[in-house]
């Protein structure tokens, strides 16, 4: 399981980081352009983001998470193992549930959404918010998830 876990943490902190990114560098930055900029450049970015690096990365560790979960409740070894289930079930609780609950329907809404009109400029202000605070909750998620998957290894050891 040592090698899943490796991995599993490599992912996790990777993704952990790109979504600190966001919330560190790439929010404020758009909190900073007038609200139709701002739109148009996340509404790029919810695109570009959707490619098969990203994929391999977000859903590769995810597989990985429940692949530890499931081995570590079949064959348990004690406190390592447990350590690995937390991380991968913080992984796919904060990341995974938290995309697919709460960031991808905002990211829809806003696809949806004219960056010219009127409303767009309180749509944007609404998703800012909501969206930036969801996004921490996914880095940190990412940041706890790694630091239990490398607890796990160090108990191994």
């Amino acid at each position: 399981m040592t090698p899943l876990v490796l991995l599993a943490a490599i992912g996790a902190g990777t993704m952990g980081g790109f979504f600190y990114a966001f919330s560190g560098l790439v929010m404020p930055s758009l909190r900073r352009l007038d609200p139709p900029g701002a739109m148009k450049a996340m509404q790029t970015i919810n695109v570009v983001v959707l490619s098969p690096h990203f994929f391999a990365l977000f859903f590769g560790t995810a597989a990985l998470s429940l692949a530890i979960i499931v081995s570590g409740v079949v064959w348990p070894e004690g406190a390592p193992t447990w350590l690995a289930i937390a991380g991968g079930s913080v992984y796919l609780a904060a990341i995974i549930g938290v995309t697919v609950a709460a960031n991808v329907p905002m990211n829809q809404a806003l696809a949806a959404a004219d960056a010219g009109a009127p409303e767009g400029a309180a749509l944007w202000a609404h998703y800012l918010k909501r969206w930036t605070a969801w996004n921490h909750v996914r880095a940190v998620g990412g940041m706890v998830s790694l630091a239990l998957f490398l607890a796990s290894l160090v108990a191994r050891a």
